[in-house]
């Protein structure tokens, strides 16, 4: 039986500086090895939480290939751990897994860019962080001004971001620039609950709660001018980054078919009953995934809609117009989904069931599903980190399609639980140390804060050199927070 209260002290082999490796021969049954992706420092930490436990037991998952991953931001989550990557093959009986894709279905960031040098508004940050306060709805059960119909959300969760461009929340190059253009295909409303549509109506244009944040930040490094330039980056720009997902909506959705699932589950063939899952060709797969697009289509249009908010504060406190403030949105990626993909395996190019959890795709230079304007430097992957210390902008490598499916890290990765941080980090101290670095926070929380602290993550400089040194990643530029909304 495998003791929750002990670090995880089963048999782990260096593959690299920045790879580790679980042999199959840890758990009759595992059909795969597992892989984390890691330096030694970060190591420590790792097998303190126990999530490679989480990697072992996904590797139990039929129809997997080539591994069971793990970022270097991974921590234990609910089946696979926070930072896993699986590949399912249809073929070989493979299966989806809601625990692979986790509750909050398509959290993610998105990157907006603007043309303000730090320099010119530091004095305004207040004011501004202050103005976005009001006018975005932000906190634990949030609800926004934009209500619609459940008739109308049956719209939203097969559109996603183009519903909220075609409400005027944005502009059609918006959509250019999100990843799967804002809407996955395979979204079928009819599978979802009365409940989900319930919880789901009135939190479009929400940030809600945890981790989710909107920054306000500043460009202090750029590591690849050329790619920057692409991107209309330079050093000491003014930058604003979105995180959020599905919400309520999402939540209920995977809760939904967690319980439909569990039919499938033995005991004899999987450790985890929170790893239940279904083939992927079977009535409750096909379900599933056709829930999970609906879920991450309303998680698409509810950033877009955030987008909308954000450019309207700033709007309001400069008295420019959103473009002339050149308010561009850089890129959109989604950390949790699972998604039907082409990979090479053993020299022959398959579709695979790709599930990232708290990972992000990170493909390389001339990738197919990448815009256009990107194609000679790869897509985007946005970083971001706590709100003490830096968030970065990567590129996807060539490296990464080759060794983890396209992915890599989501973030910094926590290594304190949310209940621990509020026993030892004082809100009001954390935010007197905060303004002293000139970062103003606001939270809609009145324990986020805590929660939140810098020092309940991991450094994401040590989890981005490790995904940068592992080859999968490349970074382009480094941001600093100035700004911060919680919910």
């Amino acid at each position: 039986m495998f003791n929750m209260k002990q670090p995880w002290n089963g048999p782990i082999q260096k593959v690299s500086d920045y790879c580790y490796e679980i042999p199959r021969s840890y758990k009759a049954g595992m059909r795969v090895p597992g892989r984390i992706y890691a330096n030694e420092k970060l190591l420590k930490d790792i097998i303190r939480d126990r999530a490679p436990e989480q990697v072992a037991n996904a590797a139990f998952l039929p129809g997997l290939v080539k591994y069971s991953l793990a970022m270097p931001d991974i921590h234990w989550g609910y089946g696979l751990p926070i930072g896993g990557v699986i590949a399912t093959d249809s073929e070989r009986g493979g299966v989806i897994t809601p625990g692979g894709v986790g509750y909050d279905i398509n959290c993610g960031v998105r990157l907006m860019r603007t043309n303000f040098e730090h320099n010119e508004i530091k004095d305004k940050i207040e004011g501004l962080i202050n103005t976005l306060f009001r006018e975005v709805p932000a906190g634990l059960g949030s609800k926004g001004e934009i209500k619609i119909s459940q008739q109308e959300l049956r719209k939203v969760v097969v559109e996603g971001s183009a519903w909220a461009v075609q409400q005027g929340y944005g502009v059609e190059r918006d959509l250019e620039f999100t990843e799967e253009r804002g809407a996955i295909k395979g979204a079928n409303p009819d599978k979802i609950s009365q409940r989900a549509y319930e919880r789901g109506r009135a939190q479009i244009g929400t940030l809600g709660s945890g981790n989710h944040f909107c920054e306000i930040q500043v460009i202090d490094e750029i590591y690849e001018p050329e790619i920057a330039e692409v991107f209309g980056l330079f050093k000491g720009q003014i930058t604003i980054m979105i995180h959020t997902g599905s919400r309520g909506f999402g939540h209920q959705v995977c809760s939904d078919y967690l319980k439909t699932m569990l039919a499938y589950f033995d005991k004899e063939k999987l450790p985890d009953r929170q790893l239940v899952c279904a083939p992927l060709n079977s009535k409750e797969g096909k379900d599933y995934f056709s829930a999970m697009c609906c879920a991450a289509n309303y998680a698409w249009a509810n950033r877009q809609s955030l987008m909308h908010l954000v450019r309207k504060s700033f709007e309001k406190f400069f008295s420019r117009k959103w473009q002339d403030l050149e308010m561009d949105l850089i890129y959109d990626v989604a950390h949790n989904i699972a998604k039907f993909e082409k990979h090479i395996v053993d020299g022959q190019e398959k579709t695979l069931c790709v599930h990232r959890k708290g990972a992000t795709r990170a493909f390389p230079p001339e990738h197919p599903d990448i815009p256009i304007k990107y194609k000679s430097v790869g897509q985007p992957v946005i970083i971001p980190g706590d709100m003490g210390r830096y968030s970065f902008l990567l590129v996807g490598t060539e490296k990464a399609m080759v060794e983890t499916f396209g992915s890599t890290c989501h973030g910094a990765g926590r290594v304190m639980s949310r209940t621990a941080a509020k026993k030892l980090i004082n809100a009001k101290t954390l935010s007197q140390e905060l303004r002293s670095k000139g970062i103003i926070v606001r939270t809609a929380g009145r324990e986020t804060l805590s929660e939140e602290a810098p020092q309940a993550y991991k450094n994401v400089v040590d989890v981005v050199d490790v995904v940068v040194g592992a080859g999968i990643s490349k970074k382009v530029c480094r941001m600093k927070p100035v700004g911060v909304l919680k919910g």
